[in-house]
């Protein structure tokens, strides 16, 4: 019985002390310097630095279309690209710079239009998807859209 306890001990032991080769002589230099500027590219993040972020446009009278140029600097450590840039409804469009990465110190534009429908006070959010930390940024629009009176719908019927 002894033996057999012995035999098994050994057993049990024999995978723990098998493995004599040195882990750390397996790893390539070349390997590591990659993953150190991996690591290190991965803490830069491009930042979009608006002129303004919300614009009124006052009072428009309905119907008549407005625009607004939103810029930007990208006053980050890494290329800025916008993925996609969404409004909060069919109204307003926003246009920008598809496929072109804006280059750290580099300036940028946003494009958006709205095509003045609806009426009083107006509020329409541009929520831009980029490679910044956060991941997406908001610029918005405001505007007091003037109903047309009765007198002029009549005149124009």
């Amino acid at each position: 019985m002894k033996k057999v306890l012995v035999i098994l001990g050994i057993c049990a032991l024999l995978p723990l002390t098998s493995c004599k080769e040195d882990a750390s002589a397996k790893i390539k230099s070349e390997n590591v310097e990659m993953a150190e500027q991996r690591d290190e590219a991965a803490t830069k993040f491009p930042v979009m630095t608006f002129e303004e972020k919300v614009y009124d446009f006052g009072t428009i009278p309905k119907g008549v279309p407005v625009e607004k140029v939103f810029k930007f600097k990208n006053t980050g450590d890494a290329p800025l690209v916008i993925t996609s840039a969404k409004s909060s409804c069919g109204c307003t469009i926003p246009e920008w710079m598809e496929d072109k990465p804006v280059a750290p110190g580099e300036t940028g534009e946003i494009l958006v239009k709205y095509n003045a429908s609806g009426v009083n006070d107006i509020s329409k959010t541009v929520t831009i998807m980029a490679n910044t930390e956060k991941g997406s940024e908001q610029i918005v629009i405001k505007a007091f859209v003037e109903a047309k009176s009765d007198a002029e719908g009549e005149s124009k019927a």
